[in-house]
C-alpha cells in the first residue's frame, strides 16, 4: 500500500507538473519534498493556486493599443514609446520639432486650399499645395540632414501627405472643373484620386524601399501635376480633364517603375534645354508633354526590365 501510494503520488506529480508547464507556471509549483512527504495535500494546494489564477488571466481585457510588438512593464501595461528615439538632448529636440513644423505647415497648407477653393479661390488654392509639395520635400531632407528621423516623423508625414494630395488637391480640383464637367463626372474623378492617394500611401507604408524607382506615380508628383494645371490653366476640353484625372490616379497606385526626381536632376543638362526652350516659347503644350511623357516612362521601363529579366 505504501509503495502503491508512492507511486500515485508520483503519477499525480508528473501530470500536475506537465499542466503547469503548459499553463506557463514555474512560479507557485509545489518543490518535490512536499509531494513526497504529503502528496494529495499539496496536488489540492496547486490545483486551487494553479488552476484558477490562469482561467481569471486568460479573460483579462486587453488594451488593442499594446499589441505583441508593444513593451510591457511589469503590471502588464503598455508602456510609452518615445517619439524621438536616440539622444534626447535640448538640441536634438529643436531640430526633431522643425522638422515637424514643416510637416505640420504642409498640412495646414492643405486645409488652406480646400477652404479658398470652396469660396472660389481656386488658383490661389493651388498655389497652397505647390507650397505643400515644397515643405513634404523639406521636411524628410532636414530630418536626414539633421539626423532626426524617426517612426513617429513618417507617420505623421503620411498623415499630412493624405491632407493635402490625397483630400486637398482633389477638392481642388473638383472647383477648378465646376461648369465645364457635370458635378457627377468631376465628383467621380476626385474620389477616384482621393481613393488611389489613400492606396498609394499605405502601400508605401509596408512596401521595402527602391533607391532608383518609384512603385507608381508618387502622390507628392500626381499633386504637383495637378495643382500645375489649375495654375496655367490648360487648354484642353472638361471631359479630356476629367479623363487626364483618371489616368493619373490609376498611376498612383500601379506597379509601373517611375523614376525619382533625384535621379531626373542628375541627368545631363543637355537634357533640360529642350524643356526650357519649350516653356519659354508655350508653357502649356511644354506642361503637357513633360506629364504625359512621364505618364508612358512608367510602362516602358517595366517592358525593359522584363525583356532583360
Amino acid at each position: 500500500m505504501r509503495r502503491s501510494g508512492t507511486l500515485a503520488s508520483r503519477v499525480l506529480q508528473v501530470r500536475v507538473g506537465r499542466r503547469g508547464h503548459q499553463a506557463g507556471g514555474a512560479a507557485g509549483l509545489v518543490s518535490s519534498e512536499h509531494y513526497h512527504s504529503d502528496g494529495h495535500r499539496a496536488v489540492g494546494r496547486y490545483a486551487r493556486s494553479r488552476y484558477a489564477e490562469p482561467a481569471v488571466e486568460a479573460v483579462r481585457p486587453i488594451s488593442p493599443a499594446v499589441g505583441p510588438s508593444t513593451p510591457v512593464d511589469a503590471s502588464g501595461a503598455g508602456m510609452a514609446i518615445p517619439l524621438l528615439p536616440g539622444e534626447r538632448t535640448v538640441a536634438r529636440r529643436l531640430r526633431f520639432a522643425l522638422v515637424n513644423a514643416c510637416t505640420l505647415a504642409s498640412l495646414m497648407l492643405g486645409i488652406t486650399a480646400i477652404l479658398l477653393a470652396m469660396h472660389g479661390e481656386v488658383r490661389i488654392a493651388a498655389g497652397c499645395l505647390i507650397a505643400c509639395v515644397a515643405f513634404d520635400g523639406l521636411d524628410g531632407a532636414l530630418a536626414r540632414r539633421l539626423g532626426v528621423a524617426s517612426p513617429f516623423g513618417a507617420q505623421m508625414d503620411s498623415l499630412a501627405d493624405m491632407c493635402s494630395f490625397g483630400l486637398a488637391a482633389p477638392v481642388v480640383v473638383y472647383a477648378s472643373l465646376a461648369g465645364a464637367v457635370s458635378t457627377a463626372a468631376a465628383g467621380v474623378a476626385c474620389a477616384l484620386v482621393a481613393a488611389c492617394a489613400a492606396v498609394r500611401l499605405a502601400r508605401f507604408n509596408v512596401s521595402p524601399k527602391d533607391g532608383r524607382f518609384f512603385c507608381g506615380v508618387p502622390t507628392t508628383m500626381a499633386a504637383a501635376v495637378l495643382a500645375l494645371a489649375v495654375l496655367i490653366g490648360l487648354p484642353v476640353a472638361g471631359i479630356f480633364q476629367v479623363a487626364g484625372v483618371g489616368v493619373l490616379a490609376f498611376a498612383m497606385v500601379s506597379s509601373f517603375p517611375y523614376a525619382k526626381v533625384a535621379r531626373l536632376i542628375k541627368l545631363p543638362p543637355w537634357v533640360w534645354l529642350a524643356p526650357v526652350v519649350g516653356a519659354l516659347i508655350d508653357v502649356r503644350v511644354t506642361f503637357a508633354l513633360l506629364v504625359l511623357g512621364y505618364l508612358v516612362s512608367g510602362p516602358v521601363l517595366w517592358l525593359h526590365q522584363r525583356r532583360t529579366a
